[in-house]
């Protein structure tokens, strides 16, 4: 196996609603050239990135609803109701292999040397193996393999950035509408149908030494003499692969990032010192870079607790650490340290609300300003990428400022869509049994207005 990260080809809407191109990990087998995993991220990817990566490749794919059924395994030409019988997880999966690897070859990378990746590889019981230095030749497969992906994939994407700025248009950033998690959909998908049923020249059978065959072909070749062992992973798995903190356990809980958990579970051990001397008493604390809504503390059992915010129920979207800061530095630092904190989970609250659809908030703002003021669909400007009604080619557009962002006006939308929203009002969603990707359709919103 030969893992590697680089940087996507296409520019995507974050979480603030700026523009960035997202960072690409996935991991290669180099026997059947099979994309066996792979995680976007919005900025650098971290080692809990790598490690989950690990997990990911070891258990099936499920299959999204919206996917037709020739991408699932069950059409696929392996032995699916012998290997069924042994892991009734692969039921509804997708059409790609299972594999756990024997070796995986890395760069040097920080992510891939750090001991929370070396010890998910020994967990897992992978061994590692660095590349040697300035040698890209040493893992040429995972390298063939990302300038695949940017030929067959990034280029038709919407933001597609090209490889170098002379193969970039001039529009790159106007174009630009998909957000990280759509991203990942969409690659999910095409590697489902399109890579792993797409003819390669360098895999061949011994029987059939003309025949160029499809990554899903000679994994079902290959599975025939390596056979096929499932590794039950459950939820206590994934949470060892998470990164550690050695944290105290005060009165008022555990303080991480200055953000407070607590939970009463922790009554008996408050102000207590853990039984690793080593670490100067302090208890063992992991938690997840992308959602640090709660942590998880191993207690005197041996087990991990979840351990929630005490901010929790006010915050409804899962943050990462890059926003935590961000709002860290927008939001001073007024009163005692519980206002403060309090003060920080508004804030957050209200960035996360304001994001979560950044592609359409302009154009959703634009409209409830343009029926306040009585104006028709003429007098608005246009998005990039918006194709304008026919009888409003010629109409001028309205100023900018006239459609300037509120965060009043942001808020009051997203907490009407939290408390329900008619069938009307629903027109812009494409409905998985449409065959849509249950996506929001700009178009569709903008003729039901």
């Amino acid at each position: 196996m030969q893992i590697d990260t680089t940087r996507l080809d296409i520019m995507a809407v974050l979480e603030d609603g700026t523009l960035g191109r997202p960072e690409l990990t996935i991991a290669v087998d180099v026997a059947t050239r099979s994309i066996l995993a792979a995680v976007l991220r919005p900025h650098s990817t971290k080692a809990v990135d790598a490690s989950l990566l690990l997990a990911e490749m070891a258990v099936p794919h499920p299959a999204r609803p919206t996917w037709p059924a020739a991408l699932h395994l069950s059409h696929a030409e392996v032995p699916y109701q012998r290997m069924l019988s042994l892991d009734e997880r692969l039921e509804g999966a997708a059409s790609r292999p299972v594999i756990v690897p024997e070796t995986i070859i890395v760069d040097r990378g920080k992510i891939y040397l750090s001991q929370g990746f070396v010890a998910a590889c020994e967990t897992l019981g992978v061994s590692v193996q660095p590349a040697p230095p300035r040698r890209p030749q040493a893992k040429a497969v995972v390298e063939r393999t990302f300038r695949a992906i940017n030929d067959l994939f990034c280029q038709h994407v919407a933001g597609h950035t090209g490889s170098n700025p002379q193969r970039r248009g001039s529009k790159t950033a106007a174009e630009a509408r998909w957000t990280i998690p759509q991203l990942q959909d969409f690659l999910d998908e095409w590697i489902t149908c399109g890579w792993q049923n797409r003819p390669h020249d360098g895999l061949r059978h011994p029987v059939l030494p003309k025949t160029a065959l499809t990554p899903n072909q000679m994994w079902a070749a290959l599975i025939t003499i390596s056979g096929y062992v499932p590794i039950p992973l459950t939820a206590a798995d994934y949470l060892e692969l998470l990164p550690v903190r050695w944290q105290p356990i005060t009165e008022r809980g555990i303080r991480l990032d200055y953000r407070t958990y607590n939970h009463d579970i922790l009554d008996p051990h408050r102000g207590q010192r853990s039984a690793i001397t080593s670490k100067d008493g302090k208890w063992e604390v992991h938690h997840n870079p992308h959602d640090a809504r709660q942590v998880f503390v191993r207690l005197t059992d041996g087990q991990l607790h979840e351990i929630p915010w005490i901010h929790r129920d006010h915050v409804h979207q899962p943050f990462n650490d890059a926003i935590w800061r961000h709002v860290q530095i927008e939001v001073e630092q007024r009163g005692d340290r519980e206002q403060h904190e309090a003060d920080l989970a508004d804030a957050l609250d209200q960035l996360l609300r304001r994001t979560r659809h950044p592609a359409e908030t302009e154009q959703k703002t634009r409209r409830r300003r343009a029926l306040r003021s009585g104006s028709t669909a003429a007098q608005l400007p246009d998005l990039p990428g918006q194709r304008r009604p026919l009888d409003a080619e010629t109409a001028p557009a309205a100023p900018a400022s006239d459609w300037s962002e509120s965060l009043d006006d942001l808020i009051s939308v997203d907490a009407a869509a939290e408390t329900g929203m008619s069938e009307s009002e629903g027109a812009g969603v494409l409905p998985a049994e449409a065959g849509g990707y249950g996506l929001w359709d700009a178009e569709a919103e903008a003729e039901q207005w």
